[in-house]
């Protein structure tokens, strides 16, 4: 054990509560994992893991009954936490793990410190501060995670093939920290021993759950510079296994020497951009997360990342492998790959286990629509087209323009030039069009209950006909979005088709 070295690092009054309380119990506590790495990172913290010699239950029931915070105990985990001052602390006993070949499941018995450490992912998870009285924030560092974590690599405690063989979400695990951890100042690597070792054990996914990987994943997807964690996931092969749709892109493919753009790398590029544009967006407080409240949609300014506008950036050009074509004229097209690609979301999402409701359905419009606003800054933009588009994407716009000038990637600079000073213009443009005709929450003055009363008719196809001539006639601005006007056009096209006011 070392000399203290962590002054500063436990002033927190629950650090001293958990001691003394520990000491009256008779047993050794320690904190371990995350909050001991992000420490020495500089980086803050709301979550302490507690890990005991004895009972982990036991001293956070009494560490509860002193603070007077109520304790959530998970008897079958042997996990126990509590909430202090805005902390989250969980407590465990320290145990050690053995693994069957066909199961991720471990074999639990108690264990020491020492156990406990060497059942830890990575060395920088497995560093520990002590909460004994005698050599209190003393670091306890058996496997040199300090100096991995100074050097910036990513390590196992024990051989790599044990490690990732018995718990193979370790492999996504490591990925996940390497892309998590680095900053500009500082990429972290996984080891090459590690990584040979990742592609060796690589089949061993196939006894993990799609839910599992997919909270890997989101982990990935939200972090500044999510690329990173991609392109690890395809060096390893884990890609193969976790999205082989998102293999599918790599590659360039040439005829008559001409080639298209590597897309996989594309799609990377537009993920890290739209990371970028949100982190900064969220810190100027331009973008909101609609939610209902009251049965109405309520704006909240968005303060956190939106992973499911990360998912659909990774997936925005999914269906490209399958749309591609040369025309001798033309060169290379993917002519409708986000229709395509649209239809593709449910099944992914499906087959990973994601949910099916409305944020698969969020992710599915930003596919299908993710072209929209680049055709409006290559071509003339009409009120009628801001119109449209407005009314398609709804509360979801600010986050499909994000996407789409995320999608400006060409490595022309003046072409780059030309579409974001155009792309500035449909911004405006949208501004001004909403303001002048709220169409993005667009509701159709006229109603289906109100024609069969006004008609005295049944409901029939006819109804739907003048729906849609009002909708267009609003979008393509023929007339004002007012029920007045909304309600002379039905009147009028009613009797074309023969229908008068029963009344």
């Amino acid at each position: 054990m070392s000399a203290t070295i962590t002054q500063g690092f436990l002033d927190h009054k629950i650090f001293s509560i958990v001691s003394e309380t520990a000491a009256e119990l008779g047993v050794r506590a320690f904190v371990i994992g995350g909050y001991v790495r992000d420490c020495f990172l500089g980086r803050p913290s709301k979550d302490i893991d507690i890990v005991v010699e004895g009972s982990g239950i036991a001293l956070a029931e009494a560490v509860g009954a002193k603070v007077r915070s109520n304790v959530s105990v998970f008897r079958n985990f042997g996990t126990a936490m509590l909430r202090y001052h805005g902390i989250e602390v969980e407590f465990v006993g320290a145990r050690k793990e053995s693994y069957r070949r066909d199961s991720r499941k471990p074999i639990v018995e108690d264990g020491t410190l020492e156990d406990d450490q060497l059942r830890r992912d990575f060395t920088i998870n497995a560093m520990a501060f002590s909460l004994q009285k005698e050599d209190f924030g003393a670091l306890v560092d058996p496997f040199g995670g300090i100096r991995d974590l100074a050097a910036g690599i990513i390590r196992t405690p024990l051989d790599p093939d044990t490690t990732y063989s018995d718990d193979p979400l370790r492999m996504v695990r490591a990925v996940r920290f390497a892309t998590k951890l680095s900053t500009a100042d500082q990429i972290f690597s996984i080891v090459p021993e590690s990584l040979d070792s990742i592609r060796r054990n690589r089949q061993r996914m196939e006894i993990l759950s799609k839910e599992r990987i997919v909270e890997e994943l989101n982990k990935i997807l939200v972090t500044p510079k999510p690329s990173i964690g991609f392109r690890l996931l395809d060096q390893t092969g884990l890609l193969d296994f976790i999205l082989p749709q998102l293999s599918k892109l790599k590659g360039v493919e040439s005829v008559e020497g001409k080639g298209h753009k590597e897309n996989f790398s594309h799609t990377l590029e537009v993920l890290d951009n739209v990371a970028e544009y949100e982190i900064q967006a969220i810190a100027e407080g331009s973008l909101k997360d609609w939610i209902f409240e009251e049965g109405e949609e309520v704006g909240k300014v968005r303060t956190e990342p939106n992973v499911w506008l990360r998912w659909a950036a990774l997936l925005h050009d999914i269906a490209k492998p399958a749309t591609k074509k040369y025309d001798p004229q033309l060169g290379w097209t993917f002519h409708g790959h986000e229709v395509v690609g649209a239809r593709w979301i449910p099944k992914i999402f499906q087959s990973m286990k994601m949910p099916l409701n409305e944020k698969m359905k969020y992710v599915q419009k930003l596919v299908n629509l993710h072209l929209r606003p680049i055709a409006l800054v290559t071509e003339e933009v009409t009120d009628s087209a801001v119109r449209r588009l407005l009314f398609d994407a709804g509360n979801d716009i600010d986050d499909l323009m994000l996407l789409c000038h995320a999608d400006i990637t060409s490595k022309n600079p003046r072409k780059v030039a030309r579409l974001h000073a155009n792309f500035e213009i449909v911004k405006t443009k949208l501004v001004e069009v909403e303001a002048k005709d709220a169409i993005r929450n667009f509701k159709n003055p006229i109603t289906g209950d109100y024609v069969m009363e006004l008609f005295g008719i049944e409901p029939c196809s006819t109804i739907g006909v003048l729906k849609e001539t009002v909708k267009n006639a609003i979008l393509d601005g023929e007339i004002e979005n007012t029920f007045e006007a909304a309600d002379a056009l039905m009147r009028s096209k009613a009797a074309e088709l023969g229908l008068f006011p029963v009344k």
